[in-house]
Protein backbone atom coordinates (compact mmCIF):
# COMPACT_ATOMS: atom_id res chain seq x y z
CA UNK A 1 0.00 0.00 0.00
CA UNK A 2 1.38 3.41 -0.95
CA UNK A 3 2.05 6.05 1.66
CA UNK A 4 -0.20 9.12 1.74
CA UNK A 5 1.42 12.55 1.83
CA UNK A 6 0.13 15.40 3.96
CA UNK A 7 0.30 17.56 0.82
CA UNK A 8 -2.31 15.40 -0.97
CA UNK A 9 -5.50 17.38 -0.46
CA UNK A 10 -7.43 16.65 -3.69
CA UNK A 11 -8.70 13.26 -4.86
CA UNK A 12 -9.60 13.50 -8.54
CA UNK A 13 -11.71 10.80 -10.18
CA UNK A 14 -10.82 11.28 -13.82
CA UNK A 15 -7.51 11.51 -15.68
CA UNK A 16 -8.81 13.06 -18.90
CA UNK A 17 -7.46 16.17 -20.50
CA UNK A 18 -10.29 18.47 -19.36
CA UNK A 19 -9.71 18.16 -15.62
CA UNK A 20 -5.97 18.36 -16.15
CA UNK A 21 -6.27 21.59 -18.17
CA UNK A 22 -8.96 23.07 -15.94
CA UNK A 23 -8.97 22.05 -12.26
CA UNK A 24 -5.34 20.94 -12.03
CA UNK A 25 -4.14 24.08 -13.82
CA UNK A 26 -6.19 26.35 -11.55
CA UNK A 27 -4.82 24.57 -8.49
CA UNK A 28 -1.29 25.11 -9.78
CA UNK A 29 -1.96 28.80 -10.28
CA UNK A 30 -3.48 29.09 -6.80
CA UNK A 31 -0.43 27.40 -5.32
CA UNK A 32 1.81 29.75 -7.30
CA UNK A 33 -0.10 32.66 -5.77
CA UNK A 34 0.78 31.44 -2.29
CA UNK A 35 -2.53 29.80 -1.32
CA UNK A 36 -0.93 26.42 -0.50
CA UNK A 37 -3.95 24.44 -1.66
CA UNK A 38 -1.98 21.19 -1.87
CA UNK A 39 -1.55 18.53 -4.51
CA UNK A 40 -3.81 16.28 -6.55
CA UNK A 41 -3.94 12.50 -6.69
CA UNK A 42 -5.54 11.47 -9.98
CA UNK A 43 -7.47 8.20 -10.22
CA UNK A 44 -7.85 6.71 -13.68
CA UNK A 45 -10.83 4.39 -14.19
CA UNK A 46 -11.02 4.16 -17.99
CA UNK A 47 -8.65 2.26 -20.30
CA UNK A 48 -5.42 3.92 -21.37
CA UNK A 49 -1.97 4.86 -20.14
CA UNK A 50 -2.67 8.28 -18.62
CA UNK A 51 -1.81 7.24 -15.06
CA UNK A 52 1.49 5.75 -16.19
CA UNK A 53 2.31 8.85 -18.22
CA UNK A 54 1.54 11.12 -15.26
CA UNK A 55 3.77 9.08 -12.98
CA UNK A 56 6.58 9.10 -15.53
CA UNK A 57 6.49 12.90 -15.75
CA UNK A 58 7.32 13.93 -12.16
CA UNK A 59 7.83 17.54 -13.24
CA UNK A 60 4.25 17.78 -14.46
CA UNK A 61 2.77 18.66 -17.82
CA UNK A 62 1.84 21.76 -19.82
CA UNK A 63 -1.30 23.43 -21.11
CA UNK A 64 -0.92 25.33 -24.36
CA UNK A 65 -3.31 28.29 -24.16
CA UNK A 66 -4.14 29.69 -27.60
CA UNK A 67 -6.88 31.86 -29.05
CA UNK A 68 -8.37 35.32 -29.03
CA UNK A 69 -9.17 37.30 -25.90
CA UNK A 70 -11.01 40.58 -26.55
CA UNK A 71 -9.53 40.69 -30.03
CA UNK A 72 -5.95 40.07 -28.90
CA UNK A 73 -4.07 36.90 -29.84
CA UNK A 74 -3.12 34.83 -26.81
CA UNK A 75 -0.46 32.14 -27.06
CA UNK A 76 1.25 30.99 -23.89
CA UNK A 77 2.26 27.83 -22.06
CA UNK A 78 0.96 27.17 -18.52
CA UNK A 79 3.02 24.61 -16.57
CA UNK A 80 1.07 22.31 -14.25
CA UNK A 81 2.88 20.64 -11.35
CA UNK A 82 -0.07 20.26 -8.98
CA UNK A 83 -0.48 16.51 -9.62
CA UNK A 84 1.55 14.50 -7.12
CA UNK A 85 0.79 11.03 -8.45
CA UNK A 86 -1.75 8.96 -10.35
CA UNK A 87 -3.43 5.68 -9.44
CA UNK A 88 -5.22 3.11 -11.57
CA UNK A 89 -8.57 2.27 -9.97
CA UNK A 90 -8.62 -1.28 -11.31
CA UNK A 91 -5.21 -2.20 -9.87
CA UNK A 92 -4.77 0.19 -6.94
CA UNK A 93 -8.20 0.66 -5.38
CA UNK A 94 -6.91 -0.12 -1.90
CA UNK A 95 -4.47 2.78 -2.32
CA UNK A 96 -7.37 5.03 -3.32
CA UNK A 97 -9.30 3.96 -0.21
CA UNK A 98 -6.20 4.61 1.87
CA UNK A 99 -6.06 8.15 0.51
CA UNK A 100 -9.76 8.66 1.28
CA UNK A 101 -9.02 8.10 4.98
CA UNK A 102 -6.34 10.81 5.11
CA UNK A 103 -7.00 13.76 7.40
CA UNK A 104 -5.18 15.99 4.90
CA UNK A 105 -7.73 15.28 2.16
CA UNK A 106 -10.18 18.14 1.62
CA UNK A 107 -11.69 17.89 -1.86
CA UNK A 108 -13.08 15.22 -4.18
CA UNK A 109 -13.40 16.17 -7.85
CA UNK A 110 -14.93 14.07 -10.63
CA UNK A 111 -15.69 14.16 -14.33
CA UNK A 112 -17.39 11.03 -15.65
CA UNK A 113 -19.49 12.70 -18.42
CA UNK A 114 -23.27 12.43 -18.55
CA UNK A 115 -23.08 8.62 -18.76
CA UNK A 116 -21.60 8.35 -15.27
CA UNK A 117 -24.75 9.22 -13.33
CA UNK A 118 -26.10 5.70 -12.97
CA UNK A 119 -25.75 2.87 -10.49
CA UNK A 120 -24.38 -0.54 -11.44
CA UNK A 121 -26.33 -3.60 -10.34
CA UNK A 122 -23.05 -5.51 -10.06
CA UNK A 123 -21.54 -3.12 -7.50
CA UNK A 124 -21.32 -4.34 -3.92
CA UNK A 125 -19.73 -2.88 -0.77
CA UNK A 126 -16.79 -5.24 -1.42
CA UNK A 127 -16.26 -4.42 -5.11
CA UNK A 128 -12.66 -3.45 -5.77
CA UNK A 129 -13.42 -1.10 -7.38
CA UNK A 130 -17.12 -0.49 -8.00
CA UNK A 131 -17.93 0.09 -11.66
CA UNK A 132 -20.08 3.18 -11.25
CA UNK A 133 -19.08 6.68 -10.18
CA UNK A 134 -21.70 6.74 -7.37
CA UNK A 135 -20.45 3.34 -6.20
CA UNK A 136 -16.86 4.53 -6.09
CA UNK A 137 -17.74 7.70 -4.17
CA UNK A 138 -19.92 5.75 -1.72
CA UNK A 139 -17.04 3.41 -0.90
CA UNK A 140 -14.60 6.30 -0.55
CA UNK A 141 -16.87 8.27 1.79
CA UNK A 142 -17.72 5.13 3.78
CA UNK A 143 -14.03 4.39 4.33
CA UNK A 144 -13.49 7.99 5.42
CA UNK A 145 -16.51 7.94 7.73
CA UNK A 146 -15.30 4.76 9.45
CA UNK A 147 -11.85 6.32 9.89
CA UNK A 148 -13.34 9.42 11.51
CA UNK A 149 -12.18 11.71 8.72
CA UNK A 150 -13.49 15.25 8.48
CA UNK A 151 -16.18 15.86 5.84
CA UNK A 152 -15.12 16.50 2.26
CA UNK A 153 -16.07 19.16 -0.25
CA UNK A 154 -17.29 17.36 -3.38
CA UNK A 155 -17.13 19.13 -6.75
CA UNK A 156 -18.54 16.97 -9.59
CA UNK A 157 -17.64 18.62 -12.91
CA UNK A 158 -20.02 16.69 -15.17
CA UNK A 159 -22.17 18.87 -17.43
CA UNK A 160 -25.42 17.90 -15.77
CA UNK A 161 -27.99 20.27 -14.34
CA UNK A 162 -27.53 20.46 -10.55
CA UNK A 163 -24.75 17.91 -10.85
CA UNK A 164 -23.84 17.79 -7.15
CA UNK A 165 -27.44 17.34 -6.00
CA UNK A 166 -28.00 14.49 -8.44
CA UNK A 167 -24.74 12.75 -7.63
CA UNK A 168 -25.40 13.06 -3.89
CA UNK A 169 -28.85 11.51 -4.38
CA UNK A 170 -27.30 8.62 -6.30
CA UNK A 171 -24.75 8.08 -3.53
CA UNK A 172 -27.58 8.05 -0.97
CA UNK A 173 -29.45 5.52 -3.11
CA UNK A 174 -26.32 3.39 -3.22
CA UNK A 175 -26.11 3.65 0.59
CA UNK A 176 -29.65 2.35 0.87
CA UNK A 177 -29.01 -0.52 -1.53
CA UNK A 178 -25.93 -1.49 0.45
CA UNK A 179 -27.78 -1.00 3.75
CA UNK A 180 -25.14 1.32 5.15
CA UNK A 181 -25.70 2.98 8.52
CA UNK A 182 -28.21 5.86 8.80
CA UNK A 183 -25.51 7.88 10.55
CA UNK A 184 -23.35 7.56 7.46
CA UNK A 185 -26.20 8.66 5.21
CA UNK A 186 -26.56 11.78 7.36
CA UNK A 187 -22.79 12.33 7.03
CA UNK A 188 -23.13 12.14 3.23
CA UNK A 189 -26.16 14.38 2.89
CA UNK A 190 -25.72 16.89 5.71
CA UNK A 191 -22.08 16.98 6.81
CA UNK A 192 -20.20 16.78 3.51
CA UNK A 193 -20.51 19.79 1.18
CA UNK A 194 -21.76 19.15 -2.36
CA UNK A 195 -21.15 22.04 -4.78
CA UNK A 196 -23.38 22.41 -7.82
CA UNK A 197 -21.14 23.95 -10.45
CA UNK A 198 -20.60 24.60 -14.14
CA UNK A 199 -17.26 24.32 -15.94
CA UNK A 200 -16.55 26.10 -19.21
CA UNK A 201 -13.36 25.93 -21.28
CA UNK A 202 -12.76 24.23 -24.62
CA UNK A 203 -9.88 21.78 -24.26
CA UNK A 204 -8.43 19.76 -27.14
CA UNK A 205 -5.38 17.70 -27.97
CA UNK A 206 -2.32 19.81 -28.66
CA UNK A 207 -0.90 19.86 -32.19
CA UNK A 208 1.51 16.97 -32.70
CA UNK A 209 4.08 19.24 -34.33
CA UNK A 210 4.33 21.63 -31.39
CA UNK A 211 7.90 21.59 -29.96
CA UNK A 212 6.64 20.72 -26.46
CA UNK A 213 4.84 17.64 -27.79
CA UNK A 214 8.18 15.92 -28.25
CA UNK A 215 8.97 16.05 -24.53
CA UNK A 216 5.53 16.21 -22.90
CA UNK A 217 3.30 13.19 -23.55
CA UNK A 218 0.46 14.91 -21.68
CA UNK A 219 0.48 18.24 -23.49
CA UNK A 220 -3.04 19.59 -24.08
CA UNK A 221 -4.44 22.76 -25.59
CA UNK A 222 -7.07 25.12 -24.18
CA UNK A 223 -8.76 28.33 -25.21
CA UNK A 224 -8.11 31.50 -23.16
CA UNK A 225 -11.75 31.64 -21.96
CA UNK A 226 -12.34 29.99 -18.57
CA UNK A 227 -15.33 29.97 -16.24
CA UNK A 228 -16.02 27.93 -13.14
CA UNK A 229 -19.40 29.02 -11.81
CA UNK A 230 -20.16 27.53 -8.38
CA UNK A 231 -23.48 27.90 -6.60
CA UNK A 232 -23.29 29.09 -3.01
CA UNK A 233 -24.48 26.27 -0.74
CA UNK A 234 -27.21 27.00 1.79
CA UNK A 235 -24.85 26.30 4.71
CA UNK A 236 -22.43 29.00 3.56
CA UNK A 237 -19.19 29.04 1.59
CA UNK A 238 -16.80 26.19 2.32
CA UNK A 239 -13.06 26.53 2.56
CA UNK A 240 -12.03 26.85 -1.08
CA UNK A 241 -9.19 28.25 -3.10
CA UNK A 242 -9.41 31.49 -5.10
CA UNK A 243 -8.94 31.83 -8.85
CA UNK A 244 -10.00 34.43 -11.47
CA UNK A 245 -12.10 31.79 -13.28
CA UNK A 246 -14.16 30.99 -10.17
CA UNK A 247 -17.43 32.87 -9.75
CA UNK A 248 -19.69 32.15 -6.77
CA UNK A 249 -23.30 32.62 -7.84
CA UNK A 250 -26.67 32.51 -6.10
CA UNK A 251 -28.43 30.67 -8.93
CA UNK A 252 -26.55 28.45 -11.37
CA UNK A 253 -29.49 27.90 -13.73
CA UNK A 254 -28.90 30.87 -16.11
CA UNK A 255 -25.23 29.91 -16.48
CA UNK A 256 -26.14 26.29 -17.06
CA UNK A 257 -28.78 26.98 -19.66
CA UNK A 258 -26.55 29.25 -21.72
CA UNK A 259 -23.47 27.06 -21.62
CA UNK A 260 -24.99 23.60 -22.01
CA UNK A 261 -27.78 24.49 -24.43
CA UNK A 262 -25.61 26.75 -26.64
CA UNK A 263 -21.94 25.73 -26.56
CA UNK A 264 -22.34 22.05 -25.76
CA UNK A 265 -25.57 21.82 -27.73
CA UNK A 266 -23.85 23.08 -30.85
CA UNK A 267 -20.98 20.64 -30.33
CA UNK A 268 -23.34 17.66 -30.14
CA UNK A 269 -25.44 18.93 -33.03
CA UNK A 270 -22.31 19.07 -35.19
CA UNK A 271 -21.60 15.45 -34.34
CA UNK A 272 -25.14 14.39 -35.24
CA UNK A 273 -25.12 16.34 -38.50
CA UNK A 274 -21.54 16.17 -39.73
CA UNK A 275 -19.64 13.31 -38.05
CA UNK A 276 -19.85 11.05 -41.09
CA UNK A 277 -19.15 13.81 -43.60
CA UNK A 278 -15.88 15.21 -44.90
CA UNK A 279 -15.40 17.33 -41.77
CA UNK A 280 -13.11 16.14 -38.97
CA UNK A 281 -13.14 19.18 -36.66
CA UNK A 282 -15.47 21.89 -35.42
CA UNK A 283 -13.28 24.45 -37.14
CA UNK A 284 -13.66 22.71 -40.51
CA UNK A 285 -17.44 22.69 -40.11
CA UNK A 286 -17.56 26.41 -39.44
CA UNK A 287 -15.16 27.20 -42.27
CA UNK A 288 -17.64 25.72 -44.76
CA UNK A 289 -20.29 28.22 -45.90
CA UNK A 290 -23.24 25.83 -46.06
CA UNK A 291 -22.37 23.97 -42.87
CA UNK A 292 -21.84 27.23 -40.98
CA UNK A 293 -25.20 28.53 -42.23
CA UNK A 294 -26.87 25.38 -40.86
CA UNK A 295 -25.20 25.84 -37.46
CA UNK A 296 -26.11 29.53 -37.29
CA UNK A 297 -29.70 28.68 -38.13
CA UNK A 298 -29.79 26.16 -35.31
CA UNK A 299 -28.21 28.63 -32.90
CA UNK A 300 -30.15 31.82 -33.59
CA UNK A 301 -33.46 30.42 -34.86
CA UNK A 302 -33.99 27.53 -32.47
CA UNK A 303 -31.71 27.49 -29.41
CA UNK A 304 -31.60 31.19 -28.55
CA UNK A 305 -35.42 31.73 -28.78
CA UNK A 306 -36.10 28.91 -26.30
CA UNK A 307 -34.07 30.43 -23.47
CA UNK A 308 -33.84 34.18 -24.25
CA UNK A 309 -37.16 34.96 -22.51
CA UNK A 310 -35.92 33.65 -19.15
CA UNK A 311 -32.14 34.09 -19.19
CA UNK A 312 -30.30 37.42 -19.58
CA UNK A 313 -27.62 38.16 -22.19
CA UNK A 314 -28.36 35.10 -24.32
CA UNK A 315 -27.65 36.78 -27.66
CA UNK A 316 -24.37 38.16 -26.34
CA UNK A 317 -23.32 34.73 -25.09
CA UNK A 318 -24.32 33.20 -28.45
CA UNK A 319 -22.14 35.69 -30.33
CA UNK A 320 -19.25 35.03 -27.97
CA UNK A 321 -19.71 31.28 -28.37
CA UNK A 322 -19.64 31.59 -32.16
CA UNK A 323 -16.26 33.30 -31.95
CA UNK A 324 -14.95 30.70 -29.49
CA UNK A 325 -15.98 27.81 -31.73
CA UNK A 326 -14.14 29.36 -34.66
CA UNK A 327 -10.88 29.63 -32.72
CA UNK A 328 -8.31 28.95 -35.49
CA UNK A 329 -5.77 27.58 -33.03
CA UNK A 330 -7.95 24.69 -31.89
CA UNK A 331 -8.63 21.47 -33.74
CA UNK A 332 -11.62 20.14 -31.84
CA UNK A 333 -12.29 16.72 -33.32
CA UNK A 334 -15.89 15.65 -33.86
CA UNK A 335 -14.87 12.10 -33.03
CA UNK A 336 -13.80 13.23 -29.55
CA UNK A 337 -17.07 15.09 -28.96
CA UNK A 338 -18.99 11.99 -30.09
CA UNK A 339 -18.13 10.05 -26.90
CA UNK A 340 -21.43 9.06 -25.20
CA UNK A 341 -23.26 10.97 -27.93
CA UNK A 342 -26.78 9.71 -27.19
CA UNK A 343 -26.54 10.68 -23.51
CA UNK A 344 -25.23 14.12 -24.46
CA UNK A 345 -28.08 14.68 -26.92
CA UNK A 346 -30.64 13.91 -24.22
CA UNK A 347 -29.09 16.52 -21.93
CA UNK A 348 -27.94 19.17 -24.42
CA UNK A 349 -30.48 19.08 -27.28
CA UNK A 350 -33.63 17.15 -26.36
CA UNK A 351 -34.85 19.76 -23.82
CA UNK A 352 -34.44 22.54 -26.39
CA UNK A 353 -36.39 20.51 -28.95
CA UNK A 354 -39.25 19.93 -26.50
CA UNK A 355 -39.35 23.54 -25.29
CA UNK A 356 -39.31 24.90 -28.84
CA UNK A 357 -42.27 22.70 -29.77
CA UNK A 358 -44.15 23.82 -26.67
CA UNK A 359 -43.44 27.51 -27.32
CA UNK A 360 -44.02 27.65 -31.07
CA UNK A 361 -46.27 24.67 -31.84
CA UNK A 362 -43.98 23.09 -34.45
CA UNK A 363 -40.83 21.01 -34.51
CA UNK A 364 -37.55 22.92 -34.87
CA UNK A 365 -36.22 22.03 -38.32
CA UNK A 366 -32.49 21.82 -37.53
CA UNK A 367 -32.87 20.13 -34.16
CA UNK A 368 -35.26 17.58 -35.62
CA UNK A 369 -32.49 16.27 -37.84
CA UNK A 370 -30.15 15.40 -34.98
CA UNK A 371 -32.66 14.51 -32.25
CA UNK A 372 -34.91 12.27 -34.32
CA UNK A 373 -31.86 10.34 -35.51
CA UNK A 374 -31.66 8.76 -32.05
Amino acid sequence: MSSVSESETVLQLGAGRFLRAFVDRFLQQANDAGQNVGRVVIVQSTPGQRADKLNHQPDGFHVLVRGLDEGEIVERVDPVRSVGRALNANDQWEDVLDLSRSNALRYLVSNATEAGYVLSESDTPDSRPPKSLPGKITQLLWARFLAGGRPLVLIPCELIERNADKLRDLVLLQCQKWQLAPEFQAYVSETCTWLNNLVDCIVTNAPADHPLAQQDNLLVQAEPYTLWAIERPAQGLPEFFRHPAIQWVDDLMPWYLKKVRILNGLHSAMVGKFLNSQFETVQQVLADRDAARWIRGLLFEEIVPTIAYRVPDVAQFADQTWDRLRNPFLAHRLQDIALNHSDKVRVRLQPTYEEYFKLFGSAPRHLAEVVSAL
